[in-house]
């Protein structure tokens, strides 16, 4: 016993999934496959024989900075903002919607003429024989239409979307005329070379341009090449030419949106620049009138001559004063303006040298932030969360605008207040001058204050000429737009890959699940690892059994799946011998009802009667007589008259030639009302022993274990128990009580026989490699014949 638990803890510890067997498993479900395959692979083929062509096209432009423009330009306009460009900022402004808005409405990409060309529609573009032309239109109108050639000067329109019980029309074509869907001017596509005479429909569809705005935005891709100002735009559409289209078109109207934004602030620049000139030279020419008025007074005074000694200690006194009121005089201006409601969201001029330069680098901040603002929300509204962080930085930065003004005007005024006061003291040493005199040289020194802003805002004015006439595009196009002929989308082997794969993926996994929740006995492998019970045996699946005469399959010369599994099993039960000691009472039994005993019984009779041998059957099943019923002859008297009545002879009750020639059988008689106590007479035990002299085997069917205890009582007069399991109907769960009853040694000699297995079906575990029936197992794959059949031994038990 310590060395059968032995062999089975080592079965236990030998337990694996063997990947060939899960192999041969899934093989043997092969049609599932092919149609899971056949259902998928065609699904993914016709989405891909349906879904529309997508192609790919890409235009490589270089944002122009400080660093890669002219140098006259980077001379005209040095340190602003034209030169202090972001990428970023470059490319969220080629991706905004008011953008593609501008540019789907120069393209008219919002109508579409496409044509079915099996199941997948093809998108024409300028390749449409027929454009359509739309007046009085909502640009977020939406329709579709159908259009075909009627003659050389007509066509029909059919299939209105919005409305469906609208009848086809015929209408001419280079005439405006009302439809369905509004007026429309429908004319040959004047870019094609000829007229395309077939008379494929094509279908018109009107998108609104919002969705279209969308749909585009989508498609576009933009990234930047390495660290360089270099951008790569692609875009991706169901036709080659409209895609690039699109995007050299976009490259244009950005650098037209762009050009108009700098003219704006140029011709501001100019406007005030303008108006400050026509100040100055009136203030100016108010000047010169006072000196001319005051020298014919004077009768031609030379002041210069009456104040020398005065001019020659004030002199560098006036020259400082006189330029920082001039700084003064502009930074005042400029605050004029920054303080005036009315200009409160107009540009700052910028680059006009009135402030300090650090001034000036925050007025083109805020200008570039004003248009970048103004831009934004032309595509969205004023409650766009980015609108209003852009308003308060607008108005944070004009603030400290106006403090800096403020600041340096303070600074001036300390400034003009020291040097005043060293003036005044250099003009009281020149009191002796008329007071005329001094008149007269604070209306020259005046009229040089004038003078010198004259000609600063008249080189201002020609600097913004100039530069109002080098703008230039913020966009260069290097490599226009190009791309494959081929579509990138969608990929037929792709598609047919992933149908496939699913294809094998869904039945692979359903059958690995129904495996893996599947707790039947299904094959030898099964019992070998979960218990240490001798095998004795496995028995096909038989298909003949519903037409057999009473269950009778084996035949003497048969070569078939079912005789040659009970000559094997025959063979291994020679082998349950125990030394000299001949073992002839043979009881079945099992755990449920249909474990196939009655048939195992029958057919290992009929297989001893083969050789020769004298088998009695006994049915021991006193409850249901199974093995009584299968003769469908008479039998009046059985076992249960034996045991019940003293005066039954064995002669009576048994029976000669009922199954099989030279098969004999014990029937129950009667159904017994006391099966136990008729079990436990002494009777039954001089029967088997009179029985043993008579014949070479006595096969009994007993009752199945646990339901009864007629199974134990009859274990006294065994020798051999042959426990029956069926294949596909008992669950691997109750092994572990067949064990326990193994160990216990309740059955005398317990060995187990399998039944009903199906060697067809390779399940994990046996197969046509396996250890059951056919080409390359150990089973009978020889034949008989002429072929001479070879002896192998199925399975040796070890003696107890």
């Amino acid at each position: 016993m310590s060395k059968i638990s032995n062999t089975y803890m080592q079965k236990q510890q030998e337990k694996s999934i063997n990947i060939l067997d899960l192999f041969r498993y899934l093989l043997a479900n092969w049609k599932w496959f092919l149609l899971s395959v056949l259902i998928f692979g065609g699904y993914y083929y016709y989405q891909y024989s349906k879904t529309p062509y997508l192609y790919s096209q890409s235009e490589t432009v270089m944002i122009k900075t400080a660093s890669n423009t002219m140098v006259a330009t980077r001379i005209a306009r040095p340190n602003n903002f034209y030169n202090a460009v972001n990428v970023n900022s470059e490319i969220l402004q080629l991706r905004s919607k008011e953008l593609m808005r501008n540019t789907i409405d120069s393209l008219n990409t919002d109508i579409s003429y496409s044509v079915k060309s099996g199941l997948r529609t093809l998108e024409l573009y300028r390749t449409s024989p027929y454009l359509v032309e739309f007046e009085g239109i909502n640009q977020n109108a939406g329709f579709s239409f159908n259009l075909r050639r009627k003659d050389a000067n007509e066509v029909e329109l059919s299939d209105f979307s919005t409305n469906k019980e609208a009848k086809s029309i015929i209408v001419p074509l280079n005439q405006l005329v009302n439809t369905p869907v509004g007026k429309m001017i429908i004319q040959f596509n004047p870019n094609l070379n000829y007229r395309k005479s077939s008379d494929e429909q094509i279908t018109i569809t009107k998108s609104p341009i919002d969705a279209m705005v969308g749909y585009f935005l989508g498609k576009l891709q933009i990234r930047q090449l390495e660290d360089v100002e270099l951008l790569q735009v692609t875009m991706e559409d169901s036709n080659p030419l409209r895609a690039a289209d699109m995007i050299t078109k976009l490259i244009k109207v950005y650098n037209v949106m762009t050009i108009k934004d700098k003219n704006m602030i140029a011709h501001n620049t100019a406007d005030f620049i303008r108006d400050r000139i026509a100040i100055i030279e009136e203030e100016l020419s108010s000047v010169e009138s006072d000196i001319e008025g005051m020298k014919i007074q004077n009768q031609g005074l030379d002041v210069k001559a009456a104040g020398e000694q005065y001019w020659s200690e004030s002199r560098g006194y006036q020259s400082t004063s006189k330029d920082i009121e001039t700084q003064k005089k502009l930074v005042e201006i400029m605050r004029q303006r920054l303080n005036d409601p009315a200009r409160a969201r107009d540009l700052i001029p910028s680059n006009t040298g009135l402030v300090d330069g650090n001034i000036e680098s925050i007025i083109s901040e805020y200008n570039s932030v004003l248009l970048k603002r103004n831009r934004l929300q032309a595509g969205e509204n004023s409650n766009n969360p980015i609108v209003q962080d852009m308003d308060n930085a607008l108005v944070a930065m004009r603030e400290n605008i106006v403090r800096a003004v403020d600041n340096v005007i303070t600074g001036f005024n300390i400034k003009i207040r020291n040097l005043q006061q060293e003036e005044n003291a250099a003009i009281r040493k020149a009191q002796s001058l008329p007071t005329k005199q001094r008149m007269m040289l604070s209306v020259e020194r005046q009229q040089k204050v004038k003078e010198e802003l004259y000609i600063f805002l008249l080189n201002k004015r020609e600097e913004n000429a100039i530069n109002q006439a080098m703008t230039d595009d913020n966009i260069r196009i290097i490599d226009s737009a190009s791309g494959s002929d081929w579509p990138i989308y969608p990929n037929k082997l792709k598609k047919l890959a992933i149908g496939i794969g699913i294809g094998l993926a869904i039945p692979a996994i359903v059958l690995l699940l129904m495996l893996l929740f599947n707790t039947k006995i299904r094959n030898k492998r099964d019992i070998e690892f979960e218990v240490s019970i001798p095998f004795a045996g496995e028995i096909p699946f038989s298909t003949d059994m519903q037409s057999a005469k009473q269950e009778v399959v084996v035949k003497e010369q048969g070569t078939d799946e079912v005789t040659e599994a009970f000559r094997i099993f025959r063979t291994n039960l020679g082998f349950m011998s125990s030394g000299d000691k001949e073992q002839k009472v043979l009881t079945f039994t099992s755990f449920n009802v249909g474990a196939g005993k009655t048939f195992s019984v029958i057919n290992l009779g009929v297989s001893f009667t083969f050789l020769k041998k004298r088998v009695v059957l006994v049915d021991l099943d006193l409850r249901k007589g199974t093995l009584s019923h299968k003769t469908k002859v008479p039998m009046p008297v059985g076992i249960t008259h034996y045991l019940a009545d003293s005066n039954t002879q064995i002669d009576d009750i048994i029976y000669k030639d009922r199954i099989a020639d030279g098969l004999d059988i014990i029937p129950i008689g009667v159904i017994a009302p006391n099966p136990v106590e008729l079990l436990l007479s002494e009777r039954l035990d001089n029967l088997f022993a009179e029985l043993k002299n008579r014949y070479d085997y006595i096969i009994v069917d007993n009752v199945p274990l646990g339901i009864v205890a007629d199974a134990k009582i009859v274990n006294r007069i065994t020798d051999v128990t042959l426990f029956v399991v069926r294949a596909g109907k008992m669950d691997k769960r109750q092994l572990p009580e067949v064990q326990k009853i193994y160990e216990s040694g309740d059955l005398t000699n317990m060995a187990i026989l399998l039944n009903g297995v199906k060697f067809n079906d390779t399940r994990y575990g046996y197969g046509s490699y396996g250890y059951g029936y056919g080409g390359y197992g150990y089973g009978y794959g020889y034949g008989y014949g002429n072929h001479k059949k070879k002896k192998s031994i199925f399975n040796i038990f070890k003696k107890r």
